[in-house]
């Protein structure tokens, strides 16, 4: 393993920053560490690099404890969230500084600094200074100036997140080539779920200093381990619902009992749970009209709200209950105010104890419709 962390904690002063978080990355894995602002990432990748000493915990390199090593002594390339290139050098100067560290001779370090730029499509720009680039090409020599130390491990702290939508989504995509190409073991950093699952091999979940999820990203998405995972690594809907039987496990959303799976760990009758589903999993059809399979559940309500966001429509149905669920309507959606059933896929309905574990994904058994 290039990277591994065990137990780190970090606090400032009082406050809790990091929370006892291990996790490692393989030889030329793309990690995400991905979580809203606050969360703990940048206190991670500091400790990583060696600007913060933390509380707690180790950090390895290639199985050498660094944890009390200068950043220097760590091989170790970081990419910052704001642009840290030196104005008054040129780019060839820029990335050079990056080997300045390094024993390496003169010749061999204008080999790098070319083979680096070449690899960023930027040797045409060698002589140019900052001021002279565009966002995304001071990415790109950011980018060369932390890979020609050749790096065991890349940190990229929220890179793309001063760019534009469009902007961000090809250097987001070169990202993904120049790590293919040079194999580095990289840890992507970002707030960003779109972006997380588009680029990386796995991620790891922060949540209030703590990981709440690691895993691939359609594993993590399609079976989310916590509600924060459910509902941070896209939409999610959370209906209240409560254990009415334990073999199968059934539960009562409502007035309407919805048999989902047998479990080793289910709750006992009267347990409060909660389910949750993604809107691009539920469908919905006039209340009288037959469902997809004669099988699947549904729950009635009205339309509260509809919504055009450009590639979708997302229809808000306020239930019998009083609880809402959005879904998500390709066309045609219907009108405010109209009397629909929600069809609810059992296999998409994740369930958790109130404490937020983990219940069992559900799988389709057959249900007699009331």
């Amino acid at each position: 393993m290039i990277l591994e962390l065990e137990g780190l904690t970090h606090r400032y002063g009082d406050e809790l920053a990091v929370d006892d978080v291990s996790f490692g990355l393989e030889e030329g894995e793309l990690v995400a560490l991905l979580g809203p602002s606050g969360c703990g990432k940048t206190t991670i990748v500091q400790a990583i690099a060696g600007h913060v000493r933390p509380t707690a915990g180790r950090v390895r390199l290639r199985d050498r404890d660094v944890t009390d090593e200068p950043p220097e002594a760590r091989r170790v390339g970081l990419v910052f969230q704001e642009s840290t290139l030196y104005p008054h050098m040129t780019v060839n100067e820029n990335v050079a500084y990056g080997l300045a560290s390094r024993d390496i001779d003169a010749r061999r370090r204008e080999e790098l600094v070319a083979e680096y730029l070449e690899l960023v499509d930027l040797r045409d720009q060698r002589d140019a200074y900052p001021a002279e680039l565009s966002g995304g090409q001071q990415r790109r020599v950011e980018l060369a100036r932390a890979l020609a130390p050749q790096p065991d491990v890349l940190l990229l702290d929220e890179p793309l997140s001063a760019l534009d939508r469009a902007l961000c989504e090809r250097l987001r995509d070169e990202i993904a080539c120049i790590q293919d190409e040079t194999g580095v073991t990289t840890l992507f950093v970002t707030h960003d779920q779109e972006e997380a699952m588009a680029l990386a091999d796995r991620l790891v979940v922060m949540d209030d200093g703590r990981i709440s999820g690691d895993g691939p990203p359609r594993t993590l998405y399609e079976s989310p381990p916590t509600p924060f995972v459910a509902s941070f690594l896209g939409r999610s809907n959370a209906l209240p619902a409560t254990v009415v039987a334990r073999e199968p496990l059934t539960v009562a959303l409502g007035d309407r009992e919805i048999q989902l799976c047998n479990s080793d760990r289910s709750p006992p009758p009267g347990t409060p749970v909660t389910c949750h589903i993604r809107p691009e999993d539920l469908s919905v059809r006039p209340p009288g009209a037959a469902g997809t399979d004669g099988t699947t559940p549904s729950l009635t309500g009205d339309v509260a709200d509809v919504t055009d966001v450009g590639r979708r429509y997302d229809v808000t149905v306020r239930l019998e209950t009083g609880d809402e669920l959005v879904v998500e309507a390709v066309d045609d959606p219907p009108q405010t105010g109209e009397r629909l059933a929600v069809d609810l896929p059992r296999d998409r309905i994740a369930v958790f104890d109130a404490d937020g574990r983990k219940r069992e994904r559900s799988v389709s058994v057959p249900e007699t419709e009331g």
